[in-house]
């Protein structure tokens, strides 16, 4: 029985974020297909964001009217909207419509709303059902949960990209001579499968979520729910598109063993209290850079280089994220001047990215491998320095204090959204980045 329990806890984690994660790591495919193009991250991230009006809508159901929430078919919702946010994902995510003269990915950009809203809303509803169950089965949950993250990557890498490859095309010329023109022009050979299996794969993992949360629906209940002060802490941790859940669930999961040792800010120090400051703006820093500022510009950080290699950044740093959490929860170093170290290491891989981004689409080594394994290995190694980074400063904080916990997740949630909407009008109005064609860009020597 045990056992039983422990797959079921495990599967419906998986429900929690696999959809945004699922959806980013499938964007190498997409850019190619959709009107926006290399615009289209920039536009994903405030999407995201805006997203969270879900979470806060739950709570202040549960603020406003305590206890008149139904948890079960608040899920069982979210779940089915995500289910036929996926389904609907195969057919119309390509379909495009003209808005003010300009055609426009308006379809995907409304079914992305709704599997943003479902994930960010699992976060404040998911977690309070399991503590209906022993706290065993809750470290099964956040082990499904990193799942979300890692389980798409691996499926995109299997799936592979459209390699590309220059072919000379001939058309006629306009000038009414009848001459022909001859132009290369880059053709995207097909991947494994198709990004409509992608899509379908995804909605098979929101049915075994669904599945799962059923089977634990039809457990014995021994155990009382209790969501007193669980639903104002997973609110403040609630993360978008790019940020791994588990990376903030953990903290909260550490939280119940020492909530009896909070104690009032107040009462600290003053050298403790700056060290407090001093971690909330690193929060707002590593969130403003892995939910809004970077992943905005990916593409054009990425795809100077070929299809391969902005594949392999999305689809490994999906992996690195979880994989980096995990490793943050066996192999814990709270000193602060190793997580500066570590925010300064992940700041400067951001910084190389960034700048490739800026020279897009000349940028440096383009054209060579040597170019593409170092833009690969430094998203790799942005996404997992910081991610271990946000982990370690939520098992600090959640350590002081129950509501120092609750003002970390404002402050990922704040600097997530001033990521975003500072990379949008650089990115779509001011148009700093460039985009190019992989065989028509010429590149000074």
């Amino acid at each position: 029985m045990a056992l039983q329990v422990h797959l079921l806890a495990c599967a419906f984690g998986l429900g929690s974020w696999v959809a945004v994660n699922g959806l980013w790591v499938e964007l190498p495919l997409i850019v190619n297909a959709l009107p926006e193009g290399w615009e289209l991250p920039s536009y994903l991230t405030v999407i995201i964001q805006l997203a969270n009006l879900g979470p806060l809508l739950v709570t202040l159901m549960h603020k406003l009217r305590p206890g008149r929430l139904n948890e079960r078919a608040v899920i069982c919702s979210v779940l089915a909207i995500g289910i036929a946010s996926c389904i609907l994902l195969v057919f119309f995510w390509d379909k495009t419509t003209v808005v003010a003269g300009a055609s426009r990915s308006t379809a995907f950009f409304i079914i992305t709303f709704f599997l943003s809203l479902v994930d960010c809303t699992s976060s404040v509803t998911f977690l309070p059902f399991m503590m209906q169950l022993p706290a065993k089965y809750i470290t099964t949950y956040f082990i499904g949960e990193g799942l979300s993250g890692f389980i798409p990557g691996v499926f995109a890498l299997a799936q592979g990209v459209g390699m590309a490859k220059c072919v000379n095309s001939s058309h006629t010329s306009g000038n009414h001579s009848g001459e022909e023109v001859w132009l290369l022009q880059t053709q995207y050979l097909p991947p494994n499968f198709s990004t409509q299996v992608f899509f379908s794969f995804l909605a098979a993992m929101m049915c075994i979520s669904l599945a799962a949360f059923v089977g634990l629906n039809r457990l014995p209940r021994t155990y009382e729910l209790s969501t007193e002060n669980l639903v104002p802490d997973t609110v403040g941790t609630v993360s978008s598109g790019l940020d791994n859940p588990g990376a903030e669930t953990d903290g909260k999961k550490s939280e119940q063993g020492g909530e009896e040792k909070s104690k009032p800010l107040l009462a600290e120090p003053q050298d403790s209290i700056s060290q407090l400051v001093f971690m909330y703006l690193l929060v707002v820093w590593v969130n403003a850079l892995t939910n809004g500022l970077l992943p905005s510009v990916q593409t054009y950080s990425c795809m100077s280089y070929g299809n391969l290699a902005y594949h392999l950044s999305a689809a490994l740093a999906s992996v690195a994220n979880p994989v980096a959490c995990t490793i943050a929860m066996f192999f814990q170093n709270r000193s602060l001047m190793f997580l500066r170290f570590l925010t300064l290491l992940g700041t400067v891989f951001g910084g190389y990215n960034m700048a490739m981004a800026a020279l897009s689409p000349c940028p440096l080594l383009r054209g060579s491998a040597l170019g593409e394994a170092i833009i690969v290995l430094s998203w790799l190694l942005f996404t997992g320095t910081l991610s271990y980074v946000k982990v370690m400063v939520g098992v600090i904080l959640r350590d002081r204090s129950h509501s120092a916990l609750v003002w970390c997740g404002a402050a990922a949630q704040m600097g997530s959204l001033v990521g975003s909407v500072t990379m949008f009008p650089l990115v779509n109005v001011y148009r700093l980045f460039k985009s190019g064609d992989f065989c028509n860009t010429e590149c000074p020597l």
